[in-house]
């Protein structure tokens, strides 16, 4: 099968940052279903992996946390799905990933891909709507009756952040405030269903005072927590809830003692990595979006299409989400 993999931790303007390969196709056994990639989308975690992951005994380290595709094989303790499935799913941190012609996954981990899009617009939302999902409501645990309550999402036009603030519109009755920097990923917050888009350039207490928001029951934090925490210790309300999905180098947790805040990490990977016992919920998470999605609640947060999955294309795409500058998710489609 084609793959795109690397040996080294190169920087992405190296051509061997990511190579064309080849290898031999996987056989699916147990629980795993071998499924035929049709497309992918690209993630932080890709090029965090990318980085830092060290291929041991000279192999190749074939990474992608993002794939919609057909079901080829199933292995002989598969209940959940057949041959000609179409599924999507963001697979698991320690195996193989999806920037490959085929992939095993495990069926606990995998959902019905909504039939109302094409693969690479459901390719953009598994790893982003498991993140999102599991954050909400299984981390804050958000009061979704509660309309006099809020919710701040900082960073809120990328992967999750674009799927959060549809989520929390579509299944809360919460305030959704979304912070972005630039006219662009202002207005597709807002296109989303934002109630409130605050720029979090400035210092988010005093647009908070601008625009005259009482303090969030719920802070979310995608990305540049440590930057944004000062504030955010501001900003939240006394006993509130504050979750991230970044990787900070030093919070000062003792900020919000005075607030009584709880503090909630999420790491989508964590039930595939340690086979929790809910480790299916996941399956139940991605064919609910994919209702959502299928009676219109929810849509795509595909940003741009970057062609067929070759290694220059995934290398155009780490280098773009590298930067700092992607509106939603990137996808690729097609060997």
């Amino acid at each position: 099968m084609k793959a795109i993999g690397f040996k080294e931790n190169l920087d992405i303007e190296n051509k061997n940052a990511l190579q064309d390969i080849e290898m031999p196709n996987p056989e699916a056994k147990g629980r795993d279903l071998l499924v035929e990639v049709k497309a992918i989308s690209v993630n932080p975690v890709d090029y965090k992996i990318r980085k830092n992951r060290t291929p041991e005994n000279d192999e190749w380290e074939i990474i992608g946390w993002d794939a919609a595709g057909i079901v080829k094989e199933v292995g002989e303790e598969v209940s959940l799905f057949k041959v000609g499935d179409e599924v999507w799913y963001a697979g698991e941190l320690k195996r193989q990933g999806s920037n490959a012609q085929f992939q095993l996954v495990d069926e606990r981990i995998v959902g019905k891909k909504p039939t109302s899009l094409s693969f690479a617009d459901a390719a953009a939302l598994p790893l982003t709507s498991l993140t999102a999902w599991e954050m909400l409501f299984d981390r804050v645990q958000v009061d979704k009756e509660d309309a006099n309550k809020s919710i701040l999402i900082v960073g809120a036009a990328g992967g999750v952040g674009s799927i959060m603030v549809q989520l929390a519109k579509k299944l809360t009755q919460l305030k959704v405030i979304g912070t972005a920097s630039r006219e662009v990923t202002k207005n597709w917050l807002r296109e989303l269903g934002a109630d409130v888009v605050i720029d979090h350039s400035n210092k988010l207490s005093e647009e908070f005072k601008k625009e005259e928001l009482p303090e969030a029951d719920y802070v979310i934090g995608i990305n540049a927590t440590g930057e944004h925490f000062e504030e955010i210790v501001k900003v939240i309300n006394p006993q509130g809830k504050f979750g991230f999905i970044d990787d900070p180098k030093v919070i000062n947790a003792t900020s919000f003692k005075p607030k009584s805040v709880s503090i909630h990490y999420e790491l989508m990977f964590t039930r595939s990595l340690f086979q929790t016992p809910d480790m299916i919920e996941q399956h139940h998470i991605l064919n609910k979006v994919s209702e959502l999605v299928d009676d219109g609640s929810l849509k795509t947060t595909k940003g741009k299409h970057f062609g067929t999955i070759t290694a220059e294309n995934l290398r155009k795409a780490h280098q773009l989400l590298e930067s700092g500058k992607a509106k939603g998710k990137i996808v690729l489609e097609g060997f």
